[in-house]
């Protein structure tokens, strides 16, 4: 299997909530190593047999938009999971109606100005459908919005596209599947690509629940270096995968994935937390009676835009710890 394509084709899927893209991509991949079913929107694939479940999380889901409003060929929508109101004049999307549907979000050239103005919120922008007479038909009103982005390569196994939040995690666990699906087990494994985490953490808390797992790990991105982000916040791309270390996460699985990482020789950083990670590990975490929950991360630039960007060795890396992981027990 070659990754950065899997990535790459995982990044152009659409998966705002309701829509399944992206989970029709990761079935058809993760269905050559893993036992499938659909959960919903989430998908989970199982591997293996034991008396303890291990259970690796990715959530699938993207940042999107709903359309509220259709008049005369223009669209105003609410953001369905965190937006920065910033990022959107001038950005193509694709409207997912009666059909596909291109659109742009309009932008006041500068020329007509007057000094320095604040973005409208997201809610007061809007989507111009070039489609005078037929949009009101072809775009229903809750129609899901998405990023017209595709994924690139960029230098030295750099890639950049939409979505990369969380579909590089899925990606390392679709290629952890690979790498153990093989090879003997003395645990059950059950891979979630959970739904809705954009939108309250919501598939992996029913999905975990369902599940029943010993352990977990939740994969997910965390904030990658960059010029204006102070160092310490942040994880160095191609540096390998973030460690997560925090009171809500377990402290023996968390030295179990550290100790997994030295002694393979796999590089990592550690990302350090005072309390929620703000991933699934939150919501797993507290599952029936609870669950010994680790999480890993990998970084990512420009999160939450449809130009973030990873290094592809990171997701390697992750799907390598991961597979060393599950093989140590």
């Amino acid at each position: 299997m070659e990754l950065k394509s899997l990535i790459k084709e995982l990044s152009d899927a659409d998966g705002v909530g309701g829509l399944d893209g992206a989970i029709k991509v990761a079935e058809r991949y993760l269905g050559r190593f893993a036992e499938v079913s659909r959960r919903g929107n989430s998908l989970v694939g199982i591997i293996g047999e034991g008396d303890k479940t291990v259970l690796l999380d990715a959530h699938i889901d993207e940042i999107g938009m709903m359309v509220t409003y259709v008049k005369d060929g223009f669209a105003r929508v609410a953001a369905a999971g965190g937006i920065d109101p910033r990022i959107l004049p001038a950005t193509r999307v694709k409207i997912h109606g009666r059909k596909t549907v291109s659109g742009v979000f309009c932008s006041v050239p500068p020329h007509l100005k007057k000094g320095e103005s604040e973005v409208s919120p997201i809610g007061e922008q809007y989507i111009d459908t070039l489609l005078p007479k037929k949009a009101e038909e072809l775009i229903p009103l809750g129609s899901r919005v998405t990023f017209a982005q595709r994924a690139e390569d960029l230098s030295d196994g750099l890639l950049t596209g939409k979505s990369l939040d969380n579909r590089a995690g899925v990606a390392a666990l679709i290629r952890c599947a690979e790498l153990i699906s093989d090879k003997p087990l003395n645990c059950r494994v059950a891979v979630l690509f959970s739904d809705m985490e954009e939108l309250g953490c919501r598939g992996a808390r029913v999905d975990s629940f369902e599940l029943e797992p010993d352990i977990a790990v939740a994969v997910d991105v965390s904030f990658g270096n960059a010029p204006d982000i102070e160092a310490y916040k942040t994880g160095k791309l191609g540096a390998g995968p973030m460690i997560g270390v925090s009171p809500i996460l377990s402290s023996e699985v968390t030295e179990a994935l550290k100790r997994s990482a030295e002694e393979n020789g796999i590089p990592y950083q550690t990302e350090v937390m005072g309390g929620a990670t703000s991933t699934n590990a939150d919501v797993i975490s507290v599952s029936r009676g609870g669950v010994k929950t680790g999480l890993v991360s990998i970084p990512l630039r420009n999160m939450h835009t449809p130009v973030e960007i990873i290094d592809t060795a990171d997701v390697e890396k992750t799907a390598e710890l991961l597979a060393k992981y599950i093989l140590s027990f």
